[in-house]
C-alpha cells in the first residue's frame, strides 16, 4: 500500500470566494464536524483579522473538539519593513490560537515588482522572516507557494529561491499552488518532478479549476510524490473553483490505491457533500461525479438490461463505497428492462406480465411526448404503473374546482381563493381556502376537505414548486410542466403534472403528491 496522503479542506475559507456562497460562523462550525467526520485532517477556517466572521469562529471553535481533523489559520507573509512581532496579520494568525498556520507568499516575480512594489530580494526576507517567526509558536506550519507553478515557467530560477528561501525557515510543508489554474497535468508532471530534486521538505498541491483539469492535476501531482493536497468539498472556489475533494478523495483511493480516510468515512462523502449544499444554498449538481444524483443513473435501456445482469457493465465503482445508489431512470428512451427494474424497486412483480409491461412502456412513451416527464417525478410513475395493474386504490373522486384570484386596491397584495367539490367515501365535501398564489389555495382547500378522513396528510409538506414551459412559440398559452416535491417525516417524493392550464398542471401533480403519501400509509379507503 502506498504513503497516505494528507487531506487539506479550504471550503471555509476559498471556498467562500466562490459567487454566491456565503456561511454564517454557525454554518461553518457545522460544516467542520462533518469535515471531521468524513476523517479530512486539515481544516482551514479562514483568515483571522480579515473580517468579524472569521474572528468569531476562531473565537468559537475553541470549544470544539474534533476526531480527526485539525483546525488551521491562514494568512499572509509579514508586510516589507515590518518584523513579524509587530505585523497585524502575523499576531492575528497566532491570536487564532489553533494548532496549525497556513500563510502564502509570492513566487512568481512580477507580483514584488508589480503588485507589492518591492524588490525581489525584499520578497524573499518576507517569506523567510514570517515563516522563523512561526515556526516555534505553532504545532504545525504550512506555507503556499502562491502562483508557484506561473511563477516557475516565466522566471525558473528566482521561483526556486522563494521555495528555498521557505524551506530554510522549516515549515512543515510547502505547497505548490496553481493560483491562475491554466496549468495542465503534463506541466504540473515536470515541474513537480523538477522542484522535488531540489527540495527536501514535503510537497503539497493546491489547484484552482480555470482549465477544467483541478482534478487531474492533483493527482498527478500526487503521483509525482506529493503527500498533502488541497481542495474544498464540490469544488466551491473563486472564479471557477478549486480542486474538488469530493472527487480526489475515491481517485486516490479507489483508482490509485491511496490511503487518506477510512472506508466508512468515504461512504459519507455523498452525505458530506449535499450537505455542505443544504448549507450554501446550492443546487446539488445531479452530474457530478460519485456524489451526483446521475453518477449511478442509467436511462436507455440496453444499458439497463446489462446492469440487471451485472452493474459493472456501465458503473466504474460500486455507488455504495462513495454513499450514493444506482437508479434507473423512466423515459421515452426506456425499454421493459427498465420497467422490470424500478417495478423491483417500487415492490411491483411484474417479472410474469409481458403485456402490462409492453402497455406501460407504450403509455410511458405517450405521456413523455406529451411533455410529462418521470425522471423527477417517480412517485408519480409509481401510481402510473400501479393503475396499469389495476392496483392503484381511489381515496377521493374530483367533483369541480374553482380558482379566483384578486386584488382589491393598489394598497393591498392579491390574493388567491379556491372552491372545490370532492366526494370521500360516502360523504360529499364542497370547502374553500385562501392561498398565496392558486396552487397553496386549492392546496389549502384540498387539504381542509381530506383531513377530516385521512389525518396523516397533516404531515404531508409542499418542499419545492417547479415550472417549465414546453414550448415557448405559443407565448402564454404554452404547453406547462409542473413537478412538485412533496414530503413527511420520513421521505421525499415528487409528482408531475402537464397541462395548457397551469392550474390544472398544478393540480394533476398535486393529487398524485397525495395519493402517493395515502398509498404509503397504507390507507386503504375505496369509494362505494
Amino acid at each position: 500500500m502506498m504513503t497516505p496522503v494528507e487531506l487539506y479542506d479550504t471550503t471555509l475559507r476559498d471556498g467562500t470566494q466562490s459567487e454566491d456562497i456565503s456561511f454564517t460562523t454557525d454554518d461553518k462550525i457545522k460544516i467542520a464536524h462533518k469535515l471531521d467526520e468524513l476523517g479530512i485532517h486539515y481544516i482551514e477556517g479562514g483568515w483571522p483579522g480579515s473580517n468579524p466572521k472569521d474572528a468569531d469562529f476562531f473565537k468559537k471553535i475553541k470549544s470544539h473538539t474534533f476526531q480527526t481533523s485539525r483546525i488551521a489559520a491562514f494568512g499572509s507573509t509579514c508586510r516589507a519593513e515590518v518584523p513579524p512581532e509587530r505585523d497585524e496579520n502575523i499576531q492575528a494568525l497566532l491570536s487564532a490560537e489553533t494548532p496549525v498556520v497556513t500563510i502564502f507568499g509570492k513566487s512568481w516575480d512580477i507580483h514584488p515588482s508589480h503588485a507589492m512594489n518591492i524588490t525581489l530580494e525584499q520578497n524573499l526576507e518576507i517569506i523567510y522572516d514570517s515563516l522563523r517567526y512561526l515556526k516555534p509558536r505553532v504545532d504545525t506550519l504550512i506555507y503556499d507557494a502562491e502562483h508557484f507553478f506561473d511563477g516557475y515557467k516565466n522566471n525558473r530560477e528566482y521561483a526556486m529561491k522563494t521555495l528555498l528561501a521557505a524551506e530554510a525557515a522549516h515549515p512543515d510543508c510547502l505547497v505548490l499552488c496553481d493560483t491562475n489554474g491554466g496549468c495542465l497535468p503534463h506541466e504540473i508532471e515536470r515541474v513537480v518532478s523538477e522542484v522535488r530534486k531540489e527540495i527536501s521538505t514535503p510537497l503539497g498541491i493546491h489547484c484552482h479549476n480555470d482549465s477544467d483539469v483541478a482534478v487531474a492535476n492533483s493527482l498527478v501531482a500526487i503521483q509525482m510524490g506529493v503527500k498533502h493536497v488541497q481542495g474544498t468539498i464540490n469544488g466551491f472556489g473563486e472564479r471557477c473553483g478549486n480542486a474538488n475533494l469530493c472527487s480526489i478523495i475515491p481517485n486516490l483511493m479507489l483508482k490509485l490505491g491511496i490511503p487518506c480516510v477510512s472506508e466508512d468515512q468515504l461512504k459519507k462523502l455523498l452525505h458530506v457533500s449535499r450537505y455542505v449544499n443544504e448549507l450554501a444554498n446550492v443546487v446539488h449538481n445531479k452530474h457530478q461525479p460519485y456524489v451526483g444524483a446521475s453518477a449511478f443513473a442509467h436511462k436507455g435501456g440496453v444499458h439497463v438490461s446489462a446492469i440487471r445482469k451485472d452493474p459493472m457493465t456501465y458503473e466504474h465503482i460500486p455507488p455504495e463505497k462513495v454513499g450514493n445508489h444506482q437508479r434507473v431512470l423512466v423515459s421515452d428512451l426506456s425499454g421493459a428492462s427498465n420497467i422490470l427494474y424500478k417495478a423491483k424497486e417500487f415492490g411491483i412483480n411484474l417479472e410474469s406480465k409481458e403485456g402490462k409491461i409492453r402497455e406501460i412502456v407504450k403509455q410511458l412513451k405517450e405521456l413523455e411526448n406529451r411533455g410529462y416527464q418521470f425522471e423527477g417525478a417517480e412517485a408519480s410513475f409509481e401510481l402510473l404503473m400501479k393503475k396499469a395493474l389495476g392496483n392503484r386504490p381511489v381515496y377521493f373522486e374530483l367533483m369541480g374546482y374553482r380558482v379566483i384570484d384578486e386584488r382589491k386596491s393598489t394598497r393591498n397584495p392579491p390574493f388567491s381563493e379556491a372552491t372545490i367539490m370532492i366526494r370521500v367515501k360516502d360523504s360529499i365535501e364542497h370547502t374553500a381556502a385562501i392561498g398565496n398564489g392558486p396552487v397553496n389555495a386549492l392546496d389549502n382547500a384540498l387539504r381542509k376537505a381530506l383531513e377530516r378522513f385521512y389525518p396523516e396528510l397533516r404531515e404531508l409538506k409542499l418542499l419545492d414548486y417547479k415550472v417549465r414551459v414546453l414550448s415557448g412559440a405559443a407565448g402564454t398559452a404554452a404547453v406547462t410542466r409542473v413537478l412538485i416535491e412533496s414530503g413527511d417525516k420520513t421521505s421525499r417524493w415528487g409528482t408531475v403534472g402537464v397541462s395548457g392550464n397551469i392550474i390544472q398542471a398544478s393540480w394533476e401533480a398535486l393529487i398524485d403528491s397525495i395519493e402517493y403519501k395515502l398509498q404509503k400509509e397504507r390507507v386503504r379507503a375505496v369509494i362505494k
